[in-house]
């Protein structure tokens, strides 16, 4: 079983920035990626960044060149650094571990982009 917590969510101006983390805890050994995922009231859940195991990163096209998606192996955390933000970044965003056999979700922290 692996958890995921979630911070950093939160308000923001357009054109300012927000960093999230996402700390593991449990079986951390057996998730190979780490990704964020945001949902908008009324639209599908939708991938933002993801990283492996190996530290191959892949963004949705929306975000690309604004965010930026690390890991640090040692605190078992994930991080979204969050530029340039848009009104159009406001959304639930969520943590997610993926292993063989799981994926694993967080709770979800709130970003809103708002003047």
């Amino acid at each position: 079983q692996v958890q995921l917590v979630e911070s950093g969510g939160g308000l923001a101006q357009p054109g300012g920035s927000l960093r999230l983390s996402c700390a593991a805890s449990g079986s951390i050994s057996s998730i190979n990626a780490m990704g964020w995922y945001r949902q908008a009231p009324g639209k599908q859940r939708e991938l933002v960044a993801a990283i492996t195991s190996g530290g191959s990163t892949n963004y949705a096209d929306s975000v690309k060149g604004r965010f930026t998606i690390s890991r640090d192996n040692a605190k078992n955390t994930v991080y979204l650094q969050m530029n340039s933000l848009k009104p159009e970044d406001t959304a639930a965003y969520y943590c997610n571990g993926k292993s063989l056999r799981y994926a694993y979700w967080g709770q979800g922290t709130q970003v809103t982009v708002s003047s």
